[in-house]
C-alpha cells in the first residue's frame, strides 16, 4: 500500500477543471443536504473519519461537505495535540464527547489513529502504547458500530513527488504558510516510516464493521467529487417522501427599512 515514490505528477491537462469540478460538487452538495435533513429526520448519527499524509487534502475534502451543510447539523472536529491532563487518560477518551448526537454528521480531521501515525512515527507514544492502540482500536469501533453509530474511515493518498509540490507551495505562499509546522517539516524526512507505520495500522484496522476506503487524491478536485460520491453510496437511500420535507414558505416582502440614526455605514469598496 505504500505511496509511489517515483511517479511523476500529472500534467495539469489531466487534472479536472475548476467549471466541471464545481458543476459535479454542486450536485454531490444537492444530495448532502438530502442526507442532513434525513439524519434529522431519522435520528441517526454519522461520523466520517478523513486520514492521510500531510498535504494530501484533508482540509479541502472537509470543506467540500461542510460548507454545503447547516452547521448545527455538520460538525468538525480537529483536536490540537493532548494537554498534560489528557495525556493521562484513556486514549480514546478525549474523542468521545466529539462523537455525533442524533441528527449530526461529524467529520474528525485527523483522529484517534494519529496514535497509530504521527505519534508513532515521530515517537510520542511507545511501542507497546501503539500496539495496544492497534488492538483497542477495532474494538472500540464495534462498541460504537453496535450502538447503532454510521462510521466511515477514509485514507487520502499521494504520490510523494506531489506531496513536495505541495509542500513548497504552502511555504511560498504568504496565505497556506499557516499550514505547515515544525513537525510537517521532521516528517519529510521520515516518509518511509510513515508509510510503514500506515500500512500496519491499516493491516490491524480494517475490518469488517469499520473498513478503510483508500481516495487518490493526487487531484484534489478528483479525490472530493469521488470520496463525497462514494460516501453517499454507502447510506441507505436519504430521499424523504415530500410530505416530510418541511420547506418554510416565504412571507411577503417586507417593506425596505431605511436607516435613520447618529451612524453611517461603512462605504462600499
Amino acid at each position: 500500500m505504500a505511496d509511489k515514490k517515483d511517479r511523476k505528477p500529472k500534467d495539469d491537462k489531466d487534472k479536472l477543471g475548476r467549471a466541471d469540478y464545481e458543476a459535479r460538487l454542486e450536485q454531490l452538495q444537492i444530495e448532502l443536504n438530502q442526507l442532513a435533513r434525513w439524519l434529522q429526520h431519522t435520528g441517526k448519527r454519522l461520523l466520517v473519519l478523513i486520514e492521510g499524509r500531510d498535504t494530501a487534502g484533508k482540509g479541502g475534502a472537509i470543506s467540500a461537505i461542510a460548507d454545503a451543510l447547516p452547521p448545527r447539523v455538520c460538525k468538525t472536529v480537529a483536536l490540537p495535540k493532548p494537554n498534560e491532563r489528557e495525556s493521562t487518560q484513556w486514549y480514546f477518551q478525549r474523542y468521545v464527547p466529539y462523537l455525533p448526537a442524533a441528527g449530526e454528521l461529524v467529520l474528525f480531521d485527523r483522529s484517534w489513529y494519529n496514535r497509530a501515525g504521527v505519534e508513532t512515527v515521530m515517537g510520542y507514544c511507545s511501542e507497546q502504547q501503539t500496539e495496544r492502540f492497534l488492538r483497542q482500536a477495532p474494538v472500540f469501533e464495534k462498541l460504537l458500530v453496535d450502538d447503532g453509530l454510521l462510521l466511515f474511515k477514509y485514507w487520502l493518498t499521494v504520490d510523494q513527488a506531489l506531496q513536495e509540490e505541495r509542500f513548497a507551495e504552502r511555504l511560498n505562499d504568504p496565505l497556506k504558510r499557516w499550514k505547515l509546522s515544525p513537525v510537517d517539516l521532521q516528517a519529510r524526512d521520515k516518509y518511509e516510516a510513515y508509510g510503514r507505520a500506515r500500512d500496519h495500522m491499516l493491516q490491524a484496522t480494517h475490518t469488517r464493521h469499520a473498513p478503510w476506503a483508500l481516495v487518490d487524491f493526487n487531484d484534489q478536485r478528483r479525490g472530493r467529487l469521488t470520496l463525497i460520491r462514494h460516501l453517499l453510496d454507502q447510506l441507505p437511500d436519504t430521499a424523504l417522501p415530500e410530505a416530510l420535507v418541511d420547506f418554510p414558505m416565504l412571507p411577503p416582502p417586507l417593506k425596505r427599512e431605511r436607516f435613520s440614526g447618529p451612524l453611517k455605514p461603512i462605504k462600499s469598496q
